[in-house]
C-alpha cells in the first residue's frame, strides 16, 4: 500500500458548546488533555503511527491557538513529503457561507484536497480518544472492494440509543443505518457477525474511508451538509458501503463530563487508554524544553505531574497537574485536572499559581489561572449547573475559566 494514495481530513468540529467554557477561547481540538497534550494530538498521532502523513485539519471557530499548536508541533523534515495543514473556513468569490456541516466543510475545501491527487480519503474527528492502525482499515477496504468503509464499534443495549447504529449483512456490507434509534427499535438492528453478546449493536465511530472519486461525486452532485445525517444514509442505498469492526477502547470527548472522566482515567494503574506505549502508539506533542517537575514535602497519589510543575508541601490525589503549574503548601487537590500555565511569573507580573491552604475537588482549572490562599472548591452534585464570570459548574464539575483570578478565601 502506497501511503501517498491517502489524504486524511480531521474535522475540527463546530463551536463546541458542550465543552464550554473550555472552548470559549479555543477550538475543540485545541483543548489541553492529559497534562501535556491537546485533543488534536490523538488523531494526528494515530495517522503518523499508521504512516499516513498528508493531513488536513478543517476548522472555523477560534482556530488561532490550534493553528499555533500545529505550526509549532508538526513539521516534517525536507526528506519527507508529509504535512499537517490547517484549513480554516474562508469566503471566496464562489462561496460566501461558512461551513454548514461536516460534509459541507469537506466540499468547500475540495480544491485544496484535489491538488494532492489522492485515491482515498480518510475522514476523522478531532475530539475522540483511541489508538487505531488505519492501515488495517485501509487493507480491509481494499479486500472488500468497498467504495466507502465506516469504522464501527460494538456497543451495549444501554448505550446504543446514543449513537448512529449500523446493521451489517453476513458479508459485512452495511444494509441499514439508524441515527440514535429508540430502544424499542434496537432488536431490528443487530448484526450476526458480532461475537460479543453483551455488545450486540454496531455504532458508527465517525471514521470514514472513501474512494476519492466517490467522495467527490457525492459532494458535488448533492447539497448534503453532514456525513452522519445525510451522506452515509444516502450512500448505503447507492454505493458499496462496508463496516469495519473495531473492538477496542474508544471514547467521544464531547462534553465536560466525558472530558473530565477521560482525563482522570489516565491516572489508573492500567488505564483503558494508555500514554505509555511509546513503541506502537506514541503520542506526539509540542516540545517545550521545560525543566523536570519539582516536588518538595508533598503527598502525591495516583496522579500525573507534567514537566515544569513546582509543588511545595501540597497533597495531590487522583489528579492531573499540567505544565508550569505552581502549587503552594498545605493545598489539597482531589479528583481534579489542572491545565497549568503558558509561562512562568516574570519580574513584576502577577504570579500564576494555586495559593496556600486551598482545598480543590472535582474541578477543571484552565490555563493561566491565579487562585489566592485558602480557596475552597467543593464537590458538587452531578445535576448542579451554574454560570458565573470566573467559573462554570456543569454536571457537578467546576470549571475555572482561562485567565481567571480567584480571590483568597473564596468558596465555590
Amino acid at each position: 500500500m502506497n501511503k501517498g494514495k491517502v489524504v486524511t481530513i480531521i474535522l475540527g468540529g463546530g463551536k463546541g458548546t458542550r465543552l464550554f467554557p473550555l472552548t470559549l477561547e479555543r477550538s475543540k481540538p485545541a483543548v489541553p488533555f492529559g497534562a501535556k497534550y491537546r485533543l488534536i494530538d490523538i488523531p494526528i498521532s494515530n495517522c503518523i503511527n499508521s504512516n499516513l502523513n498528508r493531513i488536513f485539519i478543517l476548522t472555523q471557530f477560534n482556530s488561532e491557538s490550534l493553528n499555533r499548536h500545529i505550526n509549532e508541533t508538526y513539521q516534517f523534515d525536507s526528506f519527507r513529503s508529509g504535512f499537517v495543514s490547517l484549513l480554516a473556513a474562508e469566503q471566496t468569490l464562489e462561496r460566501k457561507e461558512w461551513f454548514q456541516g461536516t460534509a459541507d466543510a469537506v466540499r468547500q475545501t475540495l480544491r485544496h484536497i484535489r491538488v494532492q491527487r489522492p485515491e482515498f480519503v480518510l475522514i476523522l474527528s478531532g475530539d475522540q480518544l483511541y489508538h487505531m492502525d488505519f492501515r488495517k482499515l485501509w487493507r480491509y477496504h481494499l479486500e472488500q472492494n468497498a467504495e466507502i468503509t465506516i469504522a464501527t464499534l460494538p456497543v451495549s443495549h444501554q448505550n446504543a440509543s446514543s449513537f448512529g447504529i449500523l446493521q451489517l449483512d453476513q458479508d459485512d456490507k452495511i444494509i441499514k443505518f439508524n441515527e440514535k434509534p429508540p430502544s424499542t427499535e434496537l432488536d431490528q438492528l443487530t448484526s450476526k457477525n458480532i461475537e460479543n453478546s453483551e455488545k450486540p449493536f454496531l455504532a458508527s465511530m465517525g471514521i470514514y474511508f472513501f474512494n476519492y472519486e466517490i467522495l467527490e461525486e457525492l459532494l458535488l452532485s448533492t447539497d448534503f451538509t453532514d456525513f452522519g445525517h445525510h451522506i452515509i444514509p444516502y450512500s448505503i442505498d447507492h454505493h458499496k458501503v462496508y463496516g469495519y469492526i473495531f473492538d477496542d477502547y474508544w471514547d467521544d470527548i464531547g462534553s465536560i463530563k466525558s472530558f473530565y472522566q477521560a482525563n482522570l482515567s489516565l491516572t489508573d494503574i492500567l488505564p483503558k487508554f494508555t500514554l505509555y506505549n511509546e513503541i506502537n502508539h506514541p503520542i506526539y506533542f509540542r516540545r517545550r524544553y521545560l525543566p523536570p517537575a519539582k516536588v518538595r514535602g508533598s503527598r502525591i497519589d495516583q496522579s500525573i505531574i507534567a514537566s515544569g510543575a513546582i509543588i511545595e508541601g501540597a497533597t495531590m490525589i487522583r489528579s492531573l497537574i499540567g505544565i508550569r503549574a505552581i502549587i503552594k503548601k498545605d493545598t489539597t487537590i482531589i479528583n481534579s485536572v489542572v491545565f497549568g500555565n503558558d509561562y512562568y511569573q516574570m519580574n513584576h507580573e502577577e504570579p500564576l499559581f494555586i495559593g496556600e491552604g486551598c482545598h480543590i475537588e472535582r474541578t477543571i482549572i484552565d490555563k493561566n489561572v491565579r487562585i489566592g490562599d485558602h480557596v475552597v472548591i467543593r464537590n458538587h452534585k452531578d445535576d448542579t449547573d451554574v454560570k458565573e464570570d470566573l467559573y462554570w459548574i456543569k454536571d457537578g464539575i467546576t470549571v475555572i475559566k482561562k485567565g481567571a483570578v480567584i480571590p483568597s478565601h473564596t468558596v465555590i
